[in-house]
């Protein structure tokens, strides 16, 4: 008998290798190959050592050595690449995808701190939403490097998105400022047109400069104010500003047409702007002349221009109180605002 239990094998039609496990007759036996038992005929098998002797190589291959990544050699920079200082910038690159209507839309941002710049700066970030922290970060940036902070979701756009930023430099000069802070805030209209720009111009991000030059410490000692008079400035008392002030209001009206003559060829979001601007010059105004109080008249309507001012004199260190009550004078439509004295 050829073969007996227990002799490996290989099976000539599918090149498999097994092993006989029974003897059933002068021409059958039955195979295992790879846990399935079934029956073959003894001239559908052959013993596995001649294919193994054809297959063996009598000279072994060399194994190319592993390569690790700390192993690699590092790309040298080109001798003639020039790096041209350009600011520091807040920077959102917009991740596409499509609807389902196949449209292009964008389905989020992600936000970085591009440094173009000589350098190192150790940073404090902040983004918030509807004057809330979202997202607080603060690391350090090396000269002519891009910072990965996070993703927003595009439609947090709505919420109005501001942020802020606290650069100190690494290590400290004392020939140049201890801090700088920036500010960044979103109007909702003008990221959705920016975005749309984006991908009519083929661009790969939306950059908004936080500053071209980090600035240089202000001197300690007094200024020399002779020359400025000598080239015709005029110069003035500190101690007498009060008097070259304008006169502060009581009262102001901030209806857009009592503003500027031009508005209605404005946006709503710049008259809103422009409203908010003049508040910031009669309250300025009002606190230099130690008014005790004013009013701010802003009508009743939908209420836009009233929240944005309340929010506004939350922020303002000077307002220690304010409230919206009828006046027989203006109505339901104006705010008296109490001022520290």
């Amino acid at each position: 008998m050829k073969y007996q239990p227990g002799d490996e094998i290989i099976v000539l039609l599918s090149n498999e290798e097994g092993r006989v496990v029974e003897i059933i007759n002068d021409q059958l036996v039955m195979i295992d190959v790879r846990g399935v038992k079934f029956p073959a005929y003894m001239d559908q098998i052959d013993f596995p050592y001649f294919k193994r002797f054809t297959e063996k190589k009598l000279v072994k291959e060399k194994t190319p050595p592993k390569v690790y990544i700390d192993q690699l050699p590092k790309e040298k920079p080109a001798a003639n690449r020039i790096q041209v200082e350009d600011g520091f910038w807040l920077s959102a690159i917009p991740r596409f995808t499509l609807d389902d209507f196949n449209d292009e839309i964008v389905a989020e941002l992600k936000i970085y701190l591009v440094n173009k710049t000589a350098d190192t700066f150790a940073f404090q970030y902040k983004q918030q939403a509807q004057g809330e922290d979202q997202f607080i970060f603060s690391s350090e940036i090396g000269p002519f490097q891009d910072f990965y902070l996070h993703n927003i979701a595009f439609e947090k756009v709505n919420d109005g998105l501001s942020f802020w930023v606290d650069c100190t430099l690494q290590p400290p000069n004392k020939k140049r400022a201890t801090h700088f802070e920036s500010n960044v805030k979103w109007k909702a209209k003008a990221i959705f047109k920016k975005m749309e720009e984006l991908k009519e111009q083929n661009a790969p991000s939306a950059s908004y400069l936080l500053f071209s030059e980090y600035p240089v410490r202000e001197a300690d000692l007094p200024m020399d104010i002779s020359s400025l008079s000598r080239k015709g400035y005029k110069v003035y008392d500190a101690t007498r500003i009060r008097e070259h002030l304008p006169p502060a209001r009581s009262v102001i009206d901030l209806h857009a047409e009592k503003i500027t003559s031009h508005w209605q060829s404005m946006q709503p979001d710049e008259i809103l702007q422009l409203q908010l601007d003049e508040l910031n010059k009669w309250l300025d105004l009002a606190v230099a002349h130690n008014l005790p109080n004013m009013v701010i008249i802003h009508g009743v309507g939908k209420g836009v221009l009233r929240n944005e001012i309340h929010a506004l004199l939350k922020t303002r260190k000077e307002v220690k109180s304010f409230v919206q009550q009828y006046e027989p004078a203006y109505g339901d439509g104006a705010t008296r605002v109490f001022f520290n004295t």
